[in-house]
């Protein structure tokens, strides 16, 4: 191959790899869920770059990547109860980037955005918060803390950031705090336990009074309903009788002889009186 011919060659291939160049350095991608950023040798465009392919100023222009999708840190915080206990905390914060402060964001502050400002004024909430309550109810109304300390979060940080939610994992107090806590909790739960056995034991005795009271009522009804009705008595002895004849009969201080004895008596003396003389032990008969 002559030198021309060399020479040539390099030319054409430093040609295609200065287009390649050229047209890779040319066109943009943004992700999904994210919006780019256009910088043009140091001056940020006010626009943000929607999602998708694009084209930019070759080699001057650069597209910087900046998530709007809902972002998770861990973090904790240490802080004081109105009763001067130390109190750490360990949390999650649930956040996101609005589109509208995307290049504000870039533009204005340095670094990851919950550094920089979210974790700062969720931890001056959370202190905040706790201040005003004992270490003892911070403990039970964790929801409440939680809530309060969102709140706050989200009017110090404004528009510029969204904070979604805030997770208390733990609370952490000292052991010999902890250790009083719980033997007071163990304590209002015993007095709470002896509560209940006490009115349940008040009912009990209401309820026995109620039927011994329904009962002598029953009983005084009923007294006067066979004070009003003698016959009723003899009624519910017919009713009640099995058919056998009985052993002896009588009433009142007069107990007479079996139905069989006085019938024996009668026919051997007619027309003489029945003496008085115990029952006869016998089998009763049908």
């Amino acid at each position: 191959m002559t030198p021309q011919n060399i020479a040539r060659t390099v030319g054409i291939a430093l040609l295609i790899f200065c287009a390649v160049l050229m047209a890779s350095s040319g066109t943009y991608v943004v992700q999904p869920g994210y919006r780019g950023v256009e910088v043009t040798m140091g001056k940020v465009s006010p626009a943000f770059k929607p999602e998708g392919f694009g084209m930019k100023v070759p080699v001057v222009t650069l597209i910087h990547p900046v998530s709007i999708r809902q972002q998770t840190a861990e973090d904790k915080a240490d802080c004081y109860s109105s009763d001067l206990q130390q109190i750490h905390v360990e949390l999650r914060v649930l956040f996101r980037i609005p589109e509208a402060s995307v290049v504000k964001l870039f533009q204005e502050y340095y670094g990851q955005p919950f550094e920089s400002l979210i974790a700062p004024r969720v931890h001056e909430a959370l202190k905040e918060v706790t201040a005003l309550q004992s270490a003892e109810q911070i403990v039970k109304n964790r929801e409440k803390i939680k809530t309060d300390a969102l709140e706050i979060a989200r009017k110090k940080v404004g528009t510029l950031l969204v904070i979604e939610d805030i997770v208390i994992q733990d609370i952490a107090l000292s052991k010999e705090l902890g250790h009083a806590i719980e033997a007071k909790m163990v304590q209002e739960q015993e007095a709470s336990k002896s509560k209940f056995l006490q009115q349940r034991a008040q009912i009990e005795a209401d309820t026995g009074v109620i039927q011994a009271k329904g009962e002598a009522e029953s009983i005084r009804i009923r007294g006067e309903a066979l004070k009003d009705n003698p016959a009723f008595v003899d009624l519910k002895i017919v009713d009640k009788w099995d058919g056998f004849t009985p052993l002896i009969i009588g009433g009142g201080d007069k107990i007479l002889l079996s139905l069989q004895d006085a019938e024996r008596q009668r026919q051997t003396r007619p027309n003489g009186p029945l003496p008085n003389q115990p029952p006869a032990v016998r089998r009763p008969t049908k």
